[in-house]
């Protein structure tokens, strides 16, 4: 049986879509349905359900069957005559559901709908009729009718139906619900960009991409990007592991976000951030998105396909736990910028400033003393993604520490084995085993990477990786690196004389601290997060003086601050640091010894 939606965007200005779903046979006991609570890649329950307007059933014959909420996302219909009597050919019972949703959430993980684009993922709109979760699934997405989207377009990962021009409104068709959810749509006025990787067409869509966009740098670039990943994972075909691959990218005046699908990903970014006609060195900001867009195109491949066994199948009614997102995001963090490097859209010696940030920010924060990467993974639904004041302080990113550990790792498989293997062994080997086991496919324990780390290279890192992920430990990156070539010396850091001297965070514009980190000056003396300085030794501090005021002040000397908590001005005695937090350079050994070079040569070429 195939279960058909149809959506529409029935009033732009008050962000609203119009949704059926209609299915043959329903349960005679009352029809259910259900909208996930949260959409897979982003660890959050997200309750798409607030969003949903006015629903409204019907059956076969037009006639309005009654309808309940029975929790915060499902709804049934009431028994049906038609459902509960025997069914002829003829005439098979029917319920048809309608009903609006309020799409005005401007990020790659639910809708939005406005006069100048629509996007929606599936899992914030489509309702599932339970028990048909493995039906074949149709949807027809209909052209808005207000004259001011005349001449939207569309573009979607998922496949035309009969009679419908890809990119063009129309049926689109999906073997089953997950799939249907796991394709963003993307509609408007966008710049259009394509190319392939080893015969697979790839799309760029591009909406508020401004007049100055490169296209074909952009499409030229990310081709290198994608061919990269896909001979890492296919050495020999090369050949990417869909049929079809679209960017859908949002440009605004200032935005960063991408979450993976399994043959597209969408991806926010900062309109200044695209390559322009005439750009001539490729700016941070440039390698930034190239780097997003790197991140979720491995996606494809690891966690789309490889994953984790919590997630088969995803339970979209509620938290799926697991304790290994610091393989699943922090080695795709690490893969993102090795494949600029690997083909040649990130110097060697830019790489490794990039490194050094991360190591900076990992140890910069007391959080990575206090929770584990396994226990990040775990709580990632409650913690990770709802920061407050106390966030660095408390946790630790499986993210960023998650990818100094994948360096670490790979260094050491590199450095033990001669260079003969390293981490990309480690991804091939979990890809053979996801693609001989086909459906069967069980997804990787919680307990098993080291096993999986040792049969691929032979190399026992069991002790490390749970030092690493189980407990808190640090990897020891400066002395890794030196075999490799690499220098690393810390330094004075380069972030803002408030935090160098304060050891918090704060609003240059109203003087509001943001975050006291733990043991820093600010927090010794009784400062917290939402105090607001004004005044630093009798002297005004707002209007960005702040660090002005700091810069001039020698380490050590005590000095009285005086802040706002809530309504009262109170005064605070703060010891200046001595040993203000460092940074880290990270630099070639110009003249590395034969076997160094060809282990750095292999790890990020010469």
């Amino acid at each position: 049986m195939t279960t058909h939606y149809t959506i529409r965007p029935v009033d732009l200005g008050s962000h609203t879509f119009h949704v059926t779903v209609q299915i043959d046979d329903p349960d005679p006991q009352g029809q259910r349905f259900f909208l996930p609570a949260w959409i897979p890649g982003s660890y959050m329950i997200r309750d798409f359900a607030r969003h949903v307007l006015r629903v409204r059933a019907r059956d076969g014959r037009g006639r309005p069957v009654p309808i309940e909420k029975v929790d915060k996302h499902t709804w049934r219909c009431a028994p049906t005559a038609a459902g509960a009597r025997r069914r002829t050919p003829a005439r098979p019972a029917s319920i048809t559901l309608a009903y609006e949703v309020y799409a005005h959430d401007l990020s790659v993980r639910g809708a939005h709908l406005d006069t100048t684009h629509g996007f929606f993922n599936g899992s914030s709109v489509f309702l599932l009729p339970l028990g048909r979760e493995w039906d074949a699934c149709e949807v027809e997405i209909l052209a808005p009718e207000d004259s001011a989207a005349h001449d939207w377009r569309l573009t979607t990962a998922l496949e035309p139906c009969a009679g419908t021009a890809r990119g063009g409104f129309g049926r689109y068709r999906a073997q089953d619900y997950d799939e249907l959810i796991d394709a963003p749509v993307e509609m408007g006025r966008f710049a259009s960009l394509r190319f392939e990787v080893h015969g697979v067409p790839h799309e760029i869509a591009v909406t508020g991409a401004g007049p100055h966009l490169d296209s074909a740098r952009l499409a030229s670039d990310l081709a290198q990007v994608c061919a990269t990943h896909a001979r890492m994972f296919e050495p020999r075909s090369r050949v990417p592991p869909f049929a079809r691959y679209a960017f859908l990218t949002f440009a605004v005046d200032d935005g960063y976000g991408g979450l993976e699908h399994r043959a597209s990903t969408a991806l926010l970014c900062r309109r200044d951030d695209l390559p322009y006609a005439g750009m001539q060195a490729s700016t941070e900001g440039y390698r930034r998105f190239l780097g997003l867009a790197s991140h979720e195109y491995f996606h494809a491949w690891h966690v789309k396909r490889i994953r984790p066994a919590a997630f088969i199948p995803y339970d979209l009614a509620r938290e799926n736990h697991t304790t290994l997102l610091w393989v699943f995001e922090g080695f795709t963090s690490y893969y993102d910028d090795l494949a600029l490097v690997r083909c040649g859209l990130l110097r060697p010696e830019q790489y490794l400033d990039v490194l050094a940030r991360t190591m900076a920010t990992v140890l910069q924060h007391s959080g990575r003393r206090k929770q584990s990467l396994a226990e990040s993974s775990f709580d990632a639904w409650i913690k990770y993604y709802k920061p407050d004041e106390n966030t660095p302080n408390a946790v630790v990113s499986y993210y960023q520490k998650g990818a100094l550990v994948a360096l670490a790792l790979d260094l050491s498989i590199r450095r033990e084995t001669a260079g003969r293997r390293s981490l990309d062994d480690v991804m091939r080997h979990l890809w053979r085993r996801y693609k001989q086991a086909g459906a069967d496919y069980a997804g990787v324990a919680e307990d098993e990477i080291a096993a999986i780390v040792q049969e691929a290279t032979g190399v026992d890192a069991s002790r490390s990786i749970t030092a690493w992920t189980r407990e808190t430990a640090d990897p020891d990156l400066a002395e890794q690196l030196l075999d490799f070539g690499v220098r690393v010396e810390a330094g004075p850091t380069l972030d803002p004389p408030h935090f160098a001297r304060l050891g918090c965070r704060v609003d240059p514009a109203d003087g509001r601290i943001r975050l006291a980190f733990d043991g820093g000056p600010a927090q010794r003396a009784g400062l917290s997060a939402g105090d607001q300085i004004v005044a630093v030794e009798g002297w005004r501090a707002g209007n960005n003086r702040l660090d002005a005021l700091l810069a001039r002040i020698p380490p050590g000397r005590t000095v009285e601050i005086l802040a706002f908590r809530r309504d009262e001005l109170l005064r605070f005695p703060v010891r200046i640091a001595t040993q203000p937090p460092v940074s880290w350079k990270l630099s070639l050994d110009p003249r590395p010894t034969s076997s160094i070079r060809r282990l750095r040569t292999g790890w990020i070429g010469s």
